[in-house]
């Protein structure tokens, strides 16, 4: 299944709309905070950290708006359109629905003015409706391809989805894992507001309560680690989401141990410092490696293969090894059984940015 050129265009302008979304609370806290660097170090979490004026946003804003230019490009010329305007739509639904209620509650009051708060809850109500229309857009804009020459959905290599199953299972499961233990170090009336937001959170305008979005990053986490593992067509989009945020989050935590000089005297740091600041590093590392392997370009779902439930591409007679034709279907350079004389290897773009493949896949991928 391919995305129709309506869909497409639509989902484009919605990415772009929420783009301009974000982009606007950032230039906003830039003019509020007056010092770019300073603002740079409150989205790092830096304790010395003092702006002038509490910001709205925090470190996921800017990942957001790289999603969303992504998503946009990814929409215009990549087969895989479909898959990363649902992913971008759920991710947006996930991360902006707490502010339905923490931009109007009372102890928002003192933060931020009336107008301030308005124009915030109209911004939230504007991207979870876009975010709503990009998982309508990507399901129901779907169409079978009629051309031969027309690119289809690729799904990660057997490399790739392995790698991804490991460093982002790993990411997910200890990430689920910090947010268990907040039940037995939070205080009493700490631990509520850490998932819904409260009074005693110093929380952003539009930020999203640091448990709600732990949760929500770890359970994406394993359900990309468990699809790409069946090698789903989403699992790369999905993935490459999870893993700019874990890049950035695992980045910042990496940089606050420096700064804080606290890989000087690692030993002598408590237990739960040392497990804090390894989980960093494991986020870093983790985000990176699966960007690395989910940016590349996918295998196509060719007419020998099923997409399967979700879009898994299980393979149809046994499983050939790369390099060689599938039973029933020529091998790379010739036309799929029953098409013209167009190119069996179309370059599909797989993605904003991606380079052309190479003339045959890398071995293990």
């Amino acid at each position: 299944m391919i995305l129709t050129r309506g869909a497409r265009i639509t989902g484009a302008v919605l990415c772009a709309v929420l783009a301009a979304l974000v982009a606007a609370w950032i230039v906003r806290d830039l003019r509020a905070v007056g010092d770019p660097p300073d603002l740079a170090r409150y989205w790092a979490g830096y304790t010395d950290s003092r702006p002038r004026e509490l910001p709205a946003t925090l470190q996921a804003d800017p990942v957001l708006l790289a999603v969303y230019v992504f998503a946009l490009f990814a929409a215009v010329r990549s087969s895989v359109a479909a898959s990363t305007l649902v992913a971008t739509g759920l991710v947006t639904l996930a991360l902006r629905l707490p502010g339905v209620w923490t931009i109007g509650a009372s102890w928002m009051d003192e933060r931020s003015s009336d107008e301030l708060r308005t124009r915030a809850l109209i911004g939230t109500f504007v991207a979870l409706a876009a975010g709503l229309a990009l998982v309508i857009t990507g399901a129901a804009g779907r169409r079978q391809p009629v051309d031969s020459y027309e690119p289809l959905p690729t799904r990660p290599g057997r490399g790739a989805g392995v790698t991804a199953f490991l460093v982002l299972g790993a990411s997910g499961a200890v990430m689920i894992a910090w947010e268990v233990r907040q039940l037995f170090t939070l205080p009493d009336e700490l631990y509520p507001a850490w998932f819904t937001g409260g009074e005693v959170l110093t929380l952003g305008l539009t930020a999203t309560p640091p448990g709600w979005s732990g949760v929500a990053l770890g359970v994406v986490c394993l359900v990309v680690a468990w699809t790409a593992l069946f090698r789903a067509v989403h699992a790369r989009p999905l993935g490459m989401i999870a893993a700019g945020f874990l890049l950035v989050s695992g980045g910042c935590g990496v940089a606050r141990a420096l700064h804080n000089r606290w890989l000087e005297d690692f030993g002598e740091e408590p237990g739960e410092q040392q497990l804090i600041i390894l989980t960093s590093f494991l986020f870093a590392v983790a985000g990176a490696t699966a960007l690395l392997v989910l940016a590349r370009r996918g295998f196509e779902i060719t007419d020998g293969q099923d997409e399967g439930p979700g879009g898994y591409g299980y393979p149809q007679g046994g499983a050939p090894g790369y390099g060689y034709p599938q039973t029933g279907t020529p091998g790379y350079g010739y036309p799929r059984s029953g098409a013209g004389p167009g190119p069996g290897y179309p370059y599909s773009g797989g993605g904003a940015g991606n380079p052309p493949p190479p003339a045959s896949p890398p071995p293990g991928w």
